[in-house]
């Protein structure tokens, strides 16, 4: 058997589009002797489509285009589509989430999916009505075993706790399949496929089966997904491993012996290249041609201009250069230096007029009061008024440049640096800012960010002699007890006895907490962690729990 795999990056919502890609890859794919080809999970609607599946005008077209896909794919290999179908049943929800067989020019059978996830990013069970019955189908003397995503997750033997009582694998092993589909929209974050690959071998060897995984890839919104669609034969060996963050098409043979495959990206190289292609993709799918930030001379703006600059092409991408009183010769020289590096454009806009301004305007009713955070405030809140105002002018999407570090524990100003359209390393720790960013420099001939930005001591240059670590604890340590307690749900006796300070850990948590209003207005940001601040964070603001 000769499985095409169809790998692609679907919009949200575009419907047609993502139905023009299919049949060209399934085109593509016949033409090398595919006799069967599969997509990834609802890629003829992109993934996740959210509350436009309570639109029954959206469902109607998807309905529409896919039996349209069918006509037009008549002559080609037959092919499993992922996509929604409407719930004909008298009660339960409208949908479901399915795979739709297309072949001889029309619709020849329906699978659906059987355990919609409900946790961290997922939301399946306000949508769809699961499946009872897990089915297979025949083609070329094979029994085909068919299974949506989550549907592979929920082995007894190979996880220690199950999400589910019902595995619908051990229902199709049943009926003897000779090979295991699967259709994904699987989001990336580091550690992930090395995950996903032993249980996927595990599963092979389990059954005894060859065992196909299509994986959607790009990014929408917050999520990005890595591709990486992967074959295994019976024994869990990897026939065949597509590309990663990107769009692939290719035919594998369930019959071939494995190859030896090169060593799959990992670590600070592999959130690079996400970072890059959420970037893209965000910018790209929303609309945008060209993107702005303001370079402060720091990290986290160097890193975020590379990523930018990778992403949309050096041409499309402005630093804007906002110096105050504060502001020392060193950060205007290294942003220069950076933006010079990257082929970026600059623009220099001093804010001490503004400042004077505000001062002037606000001297009465702060008459009598020391100066403290409020004025530093002020500073970050004029950058973001001159950001967002050549945001609107240009139609060009800004850049927040805070990390996850910082929107943690709220070490960055509402309405300030926090404005902007996308928050490209919100889910970057600090630590792995600075491990990006020496990757960056070690993967290119010569250096792109300046060494002496590498090895500064981080400040936010909002009064004389500031550096971070004046209000925060080091960052290795900081960033090792936001780990334990945001990604390992762990509270502060259990984050204690792994062996950090009490009052750390107290504070820190405490930060965390009440930091929540900041965070819920914040800008999306690109999932590359286990657990971020986004679609899957959902803590109360109003609330006396702090752990």
């Amino acid at each position: 058997m000769r499985l095409g795999l169809i790998q692609l990056n679907p919009t949200v919502g575009d419907i047609e589009g993502n139905a023009a890609r299919i049949e060209q890859a399934v085109r593509r794919a016949t033409a090398q002797g595919a006799r069967l080809c599969l997509t990834s999970e609802m890629a003829l609607t992109g993934y996740p489509p959210r509350d436009l599946l309570l639109f029954g005008s959206f469902v109607r077209r998807v309905t529409e285009a896919l039996e349209d896909l069918a006509r037009r794919l008549a002559n080609e290999a037959p092919v499993l589509v992922g996509t929604v179908e409407a719930n004909p049943g008298p009660c339960g929800k409208l949908l479901r989430n399915a795979a739709v067989l297309l072949g001889g020019g029309r619709l020849r059978h329906s699978f659906h999916k059987t355990l919609l996830p409900t946790y961290d990013v997922f939301d399946e069970s306000r949508y769809f009505e699961p499946s009872q019955e897990p089915k297979l189908f025949e083609l070329d003397g094979l029994r085909m075993a068919v299974t949506v995503c989550e549907d592979i997750w929920n082995d007894k033997d190979y996880w220690p706790r199950r999400n589910y009582a019902f595995d619908p694998l051990e229902a199709l092993a049943s009926q003897a399949p000779d090979v295991i589909l699967n259709l994904s929209a699987s989001p990336f974050h580091l550690g992930k496929q090395a995950e996903r690959e032993r249980m996927l071998a595990a599963i092979s060897r389990k059954y005894k089966a060859p065992l196909a995984y299509v994986n959607q890839v790009g990014g929408n919104d917050d999520l990005i997904f890595d591709g990486r669609s992967t074959v295994f034969d019976s024994q869990g060996r990897i026939l065949a491993r597509l590309a990663a963050f990107a769009e692939d098409v290719a035919v594998v043979n369930l019959a071939a012996s494995p190859v030896p495959l090169p060593a799959d990206l990992s670590g600070p190289a592999d959130a690079l290249e996400a970072l890059v292609m959420g970037t893209r993709d965000y910018a790209r799918k929303c609309g945008f041609k060209s993107a702005l930030l303001g370079l402060s001379g720091g990290i986290d703006s160097a890193l975020t201009a590379a990523v930018a600059a990778r992403a949309l092409g050096p041409d499309n991408v402005l630093g804007v250069l906002m110096p105050s009183p504060y502001s020392s010769r060193g950060s205007i020289d290294d942003s220069l230096e950076l933006a010079r590096n990257l082929g970026l454009r600059t623009l220099t806009l001093p804010i001490a007029p503004l400042m004077a301004a505000f001062e002037q305007t606000l001297e009465e009713p702060f008459r009598g009061l020391c100066p403290d955070v409020t004025e530093e405030n002020i500073q970050s809140r004029i950058r973001g008024n001159l950001l967002m105002a050549l945001s609107n002018k240009y139609c060009s999407m800004l850049l927040t440049t805070g990390n996850k570090s910082e929107l943690a524990v709220g070490y960055c100003t509402i309405y300030g640096d926090m404005s902007g359209g996308l928050a490209v390393i919100s889910d970057a720790p600090k630590t792995l800012v600075y491990a990006m960013s020496r990757q960056l420099n070690a993967d290119s001939p010569t250096p792109i960010i300046p060494e002496s930005i590498l090895t500064k001591p981080p400040s936010a240059e909002l009064r004389p002699g500031q550096v971070d670590q004046d209000s925060l604890p080091p960052y290795d340590v900081l960033d090792a007890i936001l780990a334990l307690h945001i990604e390992e749900h762990r509270g502060l006796e259990e984050i204690v006895a792994a062996g950090f300070d009490e009052p750390t850990v107290r504070r820190v948590l405490k930060l965390v907490a009440i930091a929540e209003f900041k965070r819920r207005q914040a800008a999306p940001g690109l999932r590359i962690t286990r657990r971020a601040f986004g679609t899957g964070w959902r803590m109360p603001i109003a609330r006396r729990w702090t752990f």
